[in-house]
């Protein structure tokens, strides 16, 4: 698999007038754009497994036609999931345990050298997948990687030690470490999210009062925005996010940073004084004196109960992994905010994905 490489800055300028076209109707200031490295910028990838004789190799579909193809090497992925599917089916074949009904493979990486490996199956996983799992593992710690194995069948989830890795970010010259939990969302292009990380610490400098955070994940974007803010408050709905979130509040020395476990949606209602939550006993909202709002939406959007919560706040920060329905949501926070600045992340070289960021203040 090649990439076109010597086309990267004219794809990537393609993105920057759609994008520049889609802000145009909100009077948005001129575009800062962040490039992604031109390959090995994906931290993660999953590729299913084909079992060919005495032979298995990562397969991945055409979009298209729908055919598999082989693949040997991923020049999307880190240099060091590549390392590692090269080092891991040598060892895979040679195990019969470990080979049968194996249907695919995970891998989640890190600039810190650390890499989750998970191994789903069609079959239950017994003493003996065990067994053979350690050795594999012990295999692939004397090639001197740094790795988690897990393995994964119906109703059924082996962790050798752990399932997650600690990233460690570079921000603005600090290193911040981040807890990844293997199946939990993480932003898939380390480098480019360090450069959204300091754009949205660039936007929030000499803020005044508190944040809401909404969506928030494993801290990522909350964890380096405290610096900026009193107090920051963040909420996420799921729970291995919420624990990941919890270490990295600590693993970076935050004292005023606290993360509750409510959906957005939920949030709104206790907010609005629509419902009490259990979850939020002992935290007085009236405490927080929040005048910026942060949010990271799904590609849906923020909808409308959320949108009119958001216009609340003085100053909103927004990164969208969907420009269209940013757009949609612009239409009526355009109505009493203007952009003060935007900016195009690209996070998915190749591709026609783009992800953006507005900072928006009130008129």
């Amino acid at each position: 698999m090649n990439l076109p490489t010597e086309q990267y800055d004219n794809l990537l300028s393609e993105k920057c007038e759609k994008l520049t076209a889609l802000f145009a109707p909100f009077n948005a200031p001129k575009l800062a754009v962040f490039a992604s490295p031109t390959q090995h910028f994906r931290m993660r990838a999953e590729f299913r497994v084909w079992h060919d004789g005495d032979d298995l190799y990562h397969i991945m579909f055409d979009q298209e036609s729908k055919k598999r193809y082989r693949v040997d090497s991923f020049p999307i992925a880190s240099e060091l999931i590549n390392q590692m599917m090269q080092s891991l089916l040598p060892l895979l074949k040679q195990q019969d345990v470990l080979r049968n009904r194996l249907f695919q493979i995970d891998y989640l990486s890190t600039l810190s050298g650390q890499i989750i490996v998970s191994l789903l199956y069609h079959k239950n996983l017994d003493e003996h997948w065990v067994e053979q799992a350690k050795q594999l593992k012990l295999r692939l710690e004397n090639q001197g990687f740094s790795v988690q194995i897990i393995g994964r069948a119906s109703k059924q989830k082996i962790c050798l030690d752990q399932d997650y890795v600690d990233e460690i970010l570079p921000i603005n010259g600090k290193n911040y470490v981040y807890r990844q939990v293997e199946n939990s969302f993480t932003q898939p292009n380390a480098k480019v999210n360090c450069k959204m990380l300091e754009w949205t610490v660039d936007c929030t400098q000499n803020s005044q009062g508190d944040l809401l955070e909404l969506y928030c994940g494993n801290g990522n974007f909350s964890v380096a925005l405290a610096q900026n803010f009193r107090q920051v408050l963040a909420t996420e709905i799921a729970k291995p996010s919420v624990s990941a979130a919890q270490f990295n509040i600590k693993a970076n020395h935050i004292d005023n940073l606290q993360i509750i476990r409510m959906s957005a949606e939920e949030f709104t209602q206790a907010i609005n004084g629509v419902r009490e939550f259990n979850r939020l006993k002992g935290i007085d909202l009236n405490a927080y004196q929040c005048n910026t709002i942060f949010v990271d939406p799904p590609r849906a959007g923020l909808d409308a109960d959320i949108l009119k919560l958001v216009q609340h706040y003085d100053r909103i920060l927004y990164i969208s992994c969907n420009p269209h329905t940013l757009c949609d949501n612009l239409q009526t926070l355009n109505q009493t905010h203007r952009i003060e600045r935007a900016a195009l992340f690209d996070q998915f070289p190749y591709t026609e994905h783009m992800e953006a960021g507005v900072w928006l203040v009130r008129k």
